[in-house]
């Protein structure tokens, strides 16, 4: 059976998305990208929401721009071999390869395709995350801790849910101060 993780950058107090502005440096630091390549490289599937997918398309084209340093291209390859879902009441397309639209997250749908997959799926966006963490879907969480304190946003967990976690990796990049922990469910 695969694993679904979630992870995103969030700020230093808690936030995936901040209510102004970006959640601070760390995510173009090269060695944070080589170390989220080799640590996403053998998901198999993606699942998204509308607005993080809209986001994520960029890497459908990224190699067609003329000088990508190794880190960037090497996770469009990446992305682009992996299957995509998307949950949206509102896209009516999409523009990428092996991507797919569901209508609605049905948590019963994402046990069966953890059950089938060969590889880990991850859950990207703090909304779809919400859904999937309160149906008690996710294995692992995955911050990249910025330095950054932002006030306010789109929590990186969601209000009303309990979880107890076993931290089982951590890192801390010189360069950026980004940390990366990578937490378990019990």
């Amino acid at each position: 059976m695969a694993k679904l993780i979630y992870s995103m950058i969030t700020s230093l107090d808690g936030y995936a998305e901040a209510a102004e502005g970006g959640l601070g440096a760390g995510a173009e630091d090269p060695e944070v990208h080589t170390f989220v390549n080799d640590l996403f490289r053998p998901v198999g599937t993606y699942l998204y929401g509308r607005r993080m997918y809209e986001t994520m398309v960029y890497w459908e084209t990224a190699l067609d721009e003329p000088d990508q340093p190794p880190h960037i291209a090497q996770f469009a390859r990446d992305w682009q071999a992996a299957e995509k879902v998307v949950y949206s009441t509102t896209l009516d397309s999409v523009s990428s390869a092996k991507t797919r639209i569901e209508r609605s997250f049905d948590p019963d749908a994402v046990r069966r395709l953890k059950d089938e997959a060969d590889a880990d799926l991850t859950v990207d966006g703090p909304n779809l995350a919400a859904q999937a963490i309160a149906a008690g879907l996710v294995d692992e969480y995955h911050l990249f801790i910025t330095t950054s304190v932002v006030g306010g946003g789109k929590r990186f967990f969601p209000d009303g849910v309990r979880l107890d976690l076993e931290l089982v990796e951590e890192r801390a990049f010189a360069a950026s101060g980004l940390i990366y922990a990578r937490y378990r469910t019990r």
